[in-house]
């Protein structure tokens, strides 16, 4: 948009035949004017002046969405303010006309400079205004496509981080698979096999065999289940997402854990509760290998109208967060935690240092975190 503004200033001097040309494009949300193009010399502060809607001629114009003409003495003119970076004091008269893309519609505010004293008629306002709707359309223009680029952009790192996501759920997966499950299957086969061969003459020892093969297929069995349940966990399904941390927490050995649930069951879409919920189970395992705890306390609840908040926190060793959260041998999981808050719109923020443990703390937009719940009602 800049180079655009900064164009366009360039030629409309030359349509109107005037010394100079500002460009001021609005910012509806903060009511402000910013001078995003202008001929030289100015065109080295565009970006940098900034004034408020209804501030001096061009905020009057803005704030009125009408024309201004002041032919000579524009400091008698109490709109006027002067504004050292653009020099008012070179020019003696100028036209101030709204930029509109279509009616009642402000995109910003076109200037034009004289040295020589000038009248500028009815015909030169209509000319600049006309000149302005065009201008205001390109911004729009601008606008609208550089919302769709960094839509864009926000989408392929959206799409990258699931994919990362899914490579660190299959890497998991697939260590699992190949150091539990494959490796009981394969002592499953040797005793089997060992029974085989005795059946006929030692039966006393291929019961025996048998009996270690079925402990070793039951045992492949829970592992399988526990590989299944680490892609969806079933007991979201069966308890909900408060039950289900309730559950993590009496499943941590040597640990006492307590847990506090405030929230609604149905304020969480089911995409929000699974990656809460493995947050919450990293965060606790992390707890269990690093941080030599005796106590974590967990809490799950509203802190107002459009925010769930899952609260972490132990007492253990902590660690200096100026180190990163990969320095040396304590790593906490950060990594994951944060990338799973980011995918579903929420935010993580830690808090520790040695010796007075670490609180972790993941904030979810409850409008956004409920927007696909109605589709499990």
């Amino acid at each position: 948009m800049e180079p655009l503004a900064q164009g366009v200033a360039e030629l409309i001097t030359e349509a109107t035949d005037t010394d100079v040309c500002f460009v001021h494009v609005l910012d509806a949300d903060r009511g402000t004017l910013t001078l995003t193009g202008a001929t030289p010399p100015y065109d080295t502060v565009a970006g940098q002046v900034t004034l408020a809607v209804g501030e001096g001629v061009t905020g009057w114009v803005a704030a009125n969405g009408q024309p201004a003409v002041l032919v000579d003495d524009k400091r008698a003119d109490a709109r006027y303010r002067y504004i050292p970076e653009l020099q008012g004091e070179r020019y003696t008269s100028m036209a101030s006309v709204p930029m509109t893309s279509r009616p009642g519609a402000l995109v910003g505010v076109l200037n034009v400079h004289t040295v020589e004293r000038r009248v500028f008629g009815e015909a030169d306002v209509r000319l600049l205004s006309s000149i302005g709707s065009l201008v205001a359309g390109a911004i729009v223009s601008a606008r609208l496509h550089r919302t769709v680029a960094e839509r864009e952009q926000a989408r392929e790192r959206f799409a990258e981080r699931i994919v990362a996501l899914q490579e660190g759920d299959r890497r998991r997966l697939a260590a699992e698979i190949h150091d539990g499950i494959s490796q009981r299957i394969v002592g499953l086969a040797f005793y089997l096999s060992a029974a085989a061969d005795a059946v006929a003459t030692d039966a006393a020892f291929a019961a025996q065999q048998i009996a270690t093969a079925r402990m070793l297929a039951d045992e492949a069995l829970d592992e399988t289940r526990v590989a299944i349940a680490g892609l969806r966990p079933p007991v979201l399904d069966d308890l909900g997402l408060g039950a289900s941390i309730a559950s993590l927490g009496r499943s941590v050995p040597g640990l006492d854990v307590d847990v506090e649930v405030d929230l609604e069951p149905s304020a969480l879409a089911e995409h929000v509760e699974t990656a809460i919920y493995r947050i919450a189970q990293e965060a606790l395992q992390n707890v269990t290998k690093h941080a030599e705890a005796e106590h974590v306390s967990v809490t799950l609840r509203n802190t107002g109208a459009d925010t769930a908040e899952l609260r972490v926190r132990d007492d253990g060793c902590g660690f200096a967060l100026e180190e990163g959260p990969g320095a040396g041998r304590v790593s906490y999981g950060l990594p994951g935690m944060r990338e799973r808050a980011d995918l579903i719109g929420g935010s993580l923020r830690v808090d520790s240092r040695p010796g007075a443990g670490t609180t972790i703390v993941v904030r979810v937009p409850l409008a956004q975190a409920a927007a696909g719940s109605s589709s499990r009602e």
